[in-house]
């Protein structure tokens, strides 16, 4: 059978799945058809501050609970991980039925603490999130002849002393016309929808339509109290309400009720369902992000394109020097020679604290395996911001497969380093699985104490905290033992040359070698930090980080230059005969995490200067050590790999006796 005939079968099965009556939309999800007058639920989110930085659940605050009470929706680990709390809401609407002056409920007298929480929330510049068919509610704001674009709306705004809340909601709802074709686009970003055939026709003849946009104006009106004491929710308020978002009147005091309205209007739309997000996707300041991007990826590959032309140059003339003596006169170069020749015996020679080299570096490949599988799905749209939650969950789905790999690098290396001996394998492998996931949980075990305190919808509840101790011991700590286990099987890596019993002294230096160590991570930094500020203020400033593409050609350049830094920085040290060279090369590129540490102090000195309080400034901090800690193991991992490949394969490529 040829290739062509395969070609055929292969193309009819597909066929034939396609007509079995099952569809599967991939990426992302598929749209929702509602026909006039069905219901829609509009869902709340937590209230988030940029000021805070700390989240609390929407019904903290005395707004309007549905008739049917408060009722959670379908959550998914990384959604509570980060702290979204999505509830039902009284805000409902019916498809292409336009409706005002609905009257929502009239709460209870505010009581001195209510009211002293909700002047709290309003300074603070807490926002209220709302989220209608997945699609969160938006909301433009016009400053010098430019419409910004905000996601969700201030629970109330302060004007001279006095707080106001926005109790009358002006929704806009846009849809589009449900075209019943022989395909169904997938949601994307909007530029190219992919398509899919559909399965069948429903036979339905009625005229139905997608939700393509959200938006809401929040407006502060002057309820008459009095009036709505026996009108019952989604009844109509007894006065026309005019909304204007230019001028407020509700103001709240203590003693008094609050009374909530909402009007909705739907409006049919050219925008198509794959590209509903364009708006949320499209933020200002984007030209600047690709160009400042191109910029930085040109001038680094430049140098890093220098720095590898010189070292080769470099190390092939002295390989090539060494190689054409014979053997008398290598014997002679060997005794009055300076520089790497002079160490070989002794580059191999067992660092201090190897075990927890091996550790780390068998951690620093797991972590770099799922940052490069993650981002990839991500830049695939399998990952999309519309699915909330899928990022985080996705990240600790490949770390704990990804286990397998961590133990096998690391108990390899310790065979390696160990000259074969299979002593301590299990503790190696045990350790690894330990040793970054037990810094994780002892860093947001403490910053959740701090989110407990302050009753915020951020801190993990205790089920769980349960839940990933069962994943990371049933899952994590299994696969790792296991990766250990194929690592103590496979045969140790052989070096080329033998060891010395007698170690040889180190000449004294001109520089203290850890000033290069150190000094070797602003080259790695400078990689990463343009983009290190779009993901910053993705994380702290709540806008939507989508360009992961280009994340993941930042990361491929980023491990090119890591191990190219400490393959030189290497070389360097061998050439002055230091042969402690092993925590030096896993440092030089680790260091990286010190500078971006110092920028991430920089972002919270002067971009988010209106953090308030110490405990928002040490949920960012340590948050901030989280992820340094992560990006050191991996770029070090990245160093040290490539470094030792160097090593082995110089003292492999010249004959010495």
């Amino acid at each position: 059978m040829d290739f062509f005939d395969r070609f055929k079968i292969w193309v009819l099965a597909v066929s034939l799945v396609l007509n079995c009556g099952c569809g599967y939309y991939l990426p992302g999800s598929y749209p929702h058809k509602y026909s006039v007058g069905d219901t829609l639920s509009v869902k709340v989110n937590s209230l988030t501050s940029i000021d805070t930085e700390i989240p609390y659940s929407y019904y903290s605050l005395p707004f309007c609970q549905p008739l049917e009470g408060v009722k959670d929706s379908a959550e998914n680990l990384g959604e509570l991980l980060m702290g979204d709390r999505i509830e039902n809401s009284p805000y409902q609407f019916k498809m292409y039925t336009n409706e005002s002056e609905i009257f929502s409920c009239r709460t209870d007298p505010l009581t001195a603490d209510s009211f002293k929480l909700l002047k709290e929330r309003i300074d603070e510049i807490y926002q209220v999130n709302l989220i209608l068919d997945n699609l969160p509610a938006i909301r433009y704001t016009k400053k010098e002849e430019f419409f910004l674009r905000w996601t969700g709306y201030p629970v109330g705004i302060k004007v001279q002393d006095t707080y106001y809340v926005f109790n009358h909601l002006k929704f806009t709802v846009l849809v589009h016309k449900y075209e019943e074709t022989n395909v169904a686009r997938v949601m994307g970003t909007g530029d190219a929808a992919e398509m899919i055939p559909t399965i069948g026709n429903d036979g339905s003849d009625v005229q139905g339509y997608m939700v393509v946009g959200f938006e809401v104006v929040p407006c502060s009106v002057m309820h008459n109290a009095d009036s709505v004491k026996n009108l019952k929710m989604y009844e109509k308020y007894p006065s026309s309400i005019k909304c204007d978002p230019t001028t407020v009147s509700m103001a709240i005091k203590e003693g008094q009720p609050i009374v909530f309205t909402y009007e909705v209007a739907f409006e049919e739309s050219d925008i198509k369902w794959p590209s509903r997000w364009d708006a949320y996707l499209k933020m200002e300041g984007s030209k600047v992000h690709w160009f400042s991007i191109l910029n930085s990826l040109m001038v680094i590959t430049f140098l890093a394109g220098i720095v590898l032309v010189i070292f080769l140059r470099t190390v092939r003339r002295d390989l090539t020097r060494y190689e054409e003596l014979d053997k008398e006169a290598q014997a002679q170069m060997n005794e009055e020679l300076s520089g790497w020749k002079l160490v070989v015996g002794d580059v191999f020679r067992t660092p201090s604290n190897p075990a927890l080299l091996c550790i780390m570096v068998g951690d620093g490949v797991q972590i770099l395996g799922m940052a490069v599988v993650t981002i990839l799905f991500a830049a695939l749209g399998f990952m999309s911001p519309a699915s909330r939650g899928t990022l985080i969950t996705g990240m600790l789905f490949f770390y704990m497969i990804l286990g397998v790999v961590a133990g096998y690098v690391a108990v390899r290396l310790w065979r390696t380093i160990g000259s074969g001996d299979h002593k301590g394998w299990v503790s190696v492998a045990w350790k690894a699985a330990c040793f970054f996931p037990g810094i994780a949980f002892l860093i947001l075990t403490v910053l959740n104490f701090l989110l407990w305190g302050s009753h915020s919808t951020g801190a993990i509840p205790f089920s769980l905290f349960v839940i990933l101790l069962l994943l990371w011991f049933c899952i994590s700590v299994p696969l790792t033992l296991f990766g250990g286990y194929l690592g103590a099987k496979a045969p140790q890596i052989e070096y080329p040359v033998r060891t010395n019993q007698i170690p040889r002294e180190i000449p004294p230096q001109k520089y203290p070698s850890w000033l290069l160590v150190l000094g070797a991570g602003t080259l790695p930094f400078g990689t990463l930090f343009i983009e290190l500020f779009f993901i910053m203020s993705s994380l702290w400033m709540g806008r939507v980080y989508y360009v992961f593409g280009f994340l993941f050609v930042v990361l491929i350049l980023l491990v090119v230059v890591c191990a190219e830094v400490s393959l030189v920085l290497t070389y360097m040290h061998l050439c002055v005969e230091d042969w402690k060279w092993w925590w030096k090369s896993f440092f030089a590129s680790g260091s990286v995490a010190i500078y971006i540490f110092l920028y991430s102090v920089n972002y919270l000195v002067f971009d988010l200067k209106s953090l308030s309080g110490p405990v928002s400034a040490t949920l960012y901090l340590g948050y901030s050590l989280f992820m340094v800690t992560a990006i050191m193991l991996t770029t070090g991992t990245v160093g040290f790999l490539s470094s030792f490949w160097f090593v082995h394969y110089l003292f492999s490529s010249v004959k010495l006796d």
